[in-house]
């Protein structure tokens, strides 16, 4: 059995000293050089050398699950906090599980972005005598963390994990996960009210967030689904698939049937998530 001391060195400097990236290698990008502070600043004393896929003894990484397993989307001004959780077994028991975010090409040549836990240990609840999960709060922020459009899409997912015994295990990315610019969308049908049979023209504007900017701008060229609810229906269904334009407007033509729902619908891109506008009630005379 190892000393507390040495298992929190395992878990916290240890494990950690695989964040510290030689700053002459990592990607010269706008805020790349925030991000290996960040990453740094966990242990500033400890070596630059990079643990990847390190391990000792027994101690296995059974799940991670970033955000509940949902894509972490992030707008222009509002912080995204979001948990990390690591499942992981060892015979003796685990001590702790620990995980951070990172961008770029890999931990030794190239980091360009980093969302890092404010803590050295993870919170851990145990599942029985030789599993646990160990939890982390992690922060995704326009201002700092997802300073640039460039950091839209693929994350990597780091992840560690310590038994009570001081075998450990690292992984410098178990898995990946998305992380995304919000997008808004939003829907009109008119004129209002309008006789049957009569043309209805649907309207509406996509558009996301840009991080250069800390702004929405219009996203062009994007398939959107527009869908309909007869009134007193438990659900819509698609009546056709609009492009927006240039600018992100969008703009069709149907004819009216009976009183219902309209919306847009946008199923999302690996850099923008999906999103369902507010519907608009249409009155058919």
């Amino acid at each position: 059995m190892r000393t507390r001391a040495t298992v929190a060195a395992l878990s916290g400097a240890l494990a950690l000293s695989a964040l510290t990236v030689p700053a002459a290698q990592a990607v010269d990008a706008p805020g790349a050089r925030a991000a290996r502070a960040q990453l740094s600043s966990f242990a500033p004393e400890a070596s630059t050398k990079v643990v990847a896929d390190d391990g000792r003894g027994d101690t296995k990484i059974s799940n991670v699950t970033v955000n509940g397993g949902k894509d972490i989307v992030v707008g222009t001004s509002l912080k995204k906090t979001y948990t990390v959780s690591v499942t992981a077994t060892d015979p003796a028991g685990i001590y702790d599980g620990y995980a951070f975010l990172w961008h770029g090409t890999d931990l030794k040549n190239g980091v360009d972005g980093a969302m890092t836990p404010n803590v050295d240990h993870g919170t851990c609840k145990s599942v029985n005598s030789t599993t646990a999960t160990c939890s982390v709060t992690l922060v995704a922020d326009p201002k700092s963390t997802v300073y640039g459009n460039i950091l839209a899409g693929r994350w990597h997912v780091f992840a560690s994990a310590v038994g009570k015994d001081g075998d450990y295990i690292t992984k410098d990315t178990y898995k990946s996960s998305w992380v995304k610019r919000a997008s808004r969308l939003t829907t009109n049908a008119a004129p209002e009210p309008v006789a049957k049979g009569r043309t209805v023209t649907v309207t509406g504007a996509l558009t996301r967030a840009n991080w250069d900017t800390d702004s929405y701008a219009g996203y062009t060229q994007q398939s959107v689904r527009l869908q309909f609810r007869k009134k007193g229906a438990g659900s819509y269904s698609t009546v056709k698939t609009v492009r927006s334009d240039s600018r992100g407007n969008l703009r069709t033509t149907v004819k009216a049937s009976s009183d219902g729902s309209w919306r847009y619908v946008f199923a999302g891109t690996s850099t923008a998530s999906s999103v369902t506008s507010t519907s608009d009630f249409l009155d058919v005379k």
